[in-house]
């Protein structure tokens, strides 16, 4: 009992202590040499604009009980929040945040899920290198952008629903096919599901992705790009350009990997130093050990 909480007690230190690294780096980012007046602008009018709506709402709080104080406090925050994504321009910048974010934080919430509810502590990593989940990163990036379209809209909670619904069940068919037509790999089934649709697809997590984005577009989203915001300085612009160069590199290793391990179970020998470098250094070994949830070629992994 004594050692749980103890072990409990760790992990929220560590959680703490890296959520003050990220504010510390995010908050070293944003110094350096500042971008051209021309193209922070419209950064400027949306803090100004989250300013405004601030400051009228905290007018005369000082005189308001304490849950009234507080209630206000919670609504001037959401009314900000709300009037900077109005003058927010949603680009490369936010979306390749949203994807690195998305790709972190959708592995490890699945991989706590499969422990808690079936006791696995397998590795469920997509790419060759780093923790990442590609499949959550481009369904947060979709969610995003659609979600942010809605909003602009004024879309009502069935319509983001119904829309999510159909973007879970799209970027599911299109990856799981992708995988197994062009690798002959499979990262997870539903055909032992009695409310299957495809292989890929089944009514109870088109529920879910329906739940995740509604979740998404009202709670998680406003927050998240606000507290993104928008680039003001060479530092942040630069950092996202690595970001992205970084995780290219990674799909296409990946991409490359699985080629030559299918090309190994059809007998098809390495036909350039490229190709060799990848079967010395990924071997079917490393596949099994990275991906061990995944088949490939009918061998299970």
């Amino acid at each position: 009992m004594i050692l749980s909480l103890l072990t409990l007690l760790l992990i929220a230190l560590i959680v703490e202590g890296f959520v003050r690294v990220i504010r510390y780096f995010a908050d070293w980012l944003r110094q350096g040499r500042r971008l051209d007046a021309s193209e922070v602008s419209e950064a400027h009018e949306a803090e100004e604009a989250a300013e405004k709506v601030a400051e009228r709402d905290l007018k005369g709080i000082d005189d308001k009980a304490v849950p009234q104080r507080r209630a206000t406090v919670v609504r001037t925050e959401h009314d900000a929040i709300e009037a900077y994504l109005d003058e927010m321009h949603l680009g490369f910048y936010q979306v390749i945040i949203v994807f690195f974010l998305g790709c972190i934080a959708g592995l490890f919430v699945e991989e706590v899920w499969m422990f808690v509810t079936a006791g696995l502590t397998q590795s469920r990593v997509g790419l060759v290198w780093g923790p990442f989940s590609p499949l959550y990163g481009f369904g947060a990036t979709f969610l995003t952008l659609i979600c942010f379209e809605m909003r602009r809209h004024h879309a009502k909670g069935w319509q983001i629903f119904l829309i999510s619904m159909a973007v879970g069940g799209i970027l599911e068919q299109v990856t799981g096919w992708s995988m197994a037509t062009l690798f002959h790999a499979e990262s997870w089934t539903y055909e032992y599901l009695p409310d299957h649709i495809t292989q890929w697809v089944a009514w109870r997590f088109l529920f879910f992705w329906g739940i995740l984005g509604l979740t998404w577009c009202r709670v998680v989203m406003p927050p998240l790009l606000y507290r993104i915001g928008m680039p003001t300085s060479h530092r942040q612009l630069v950092f996202v350009i690595l970001v992205s160069v970084y995780l290219a590199a990674d799909i296409w290793m990946t991409l490359a990997c699985f080629n030559r391990k299918t090309a190994r179970d059809a007998g098809v020998p390495a036909s350039n130093a490229f190709e060799q470098w990848v079967d010395e250094h990924y071997t079917d070994e490393f596949i099994a050990n990275r991906f061990q949830n995944l088949v490939i070629g009918g061998d299970e992994q």
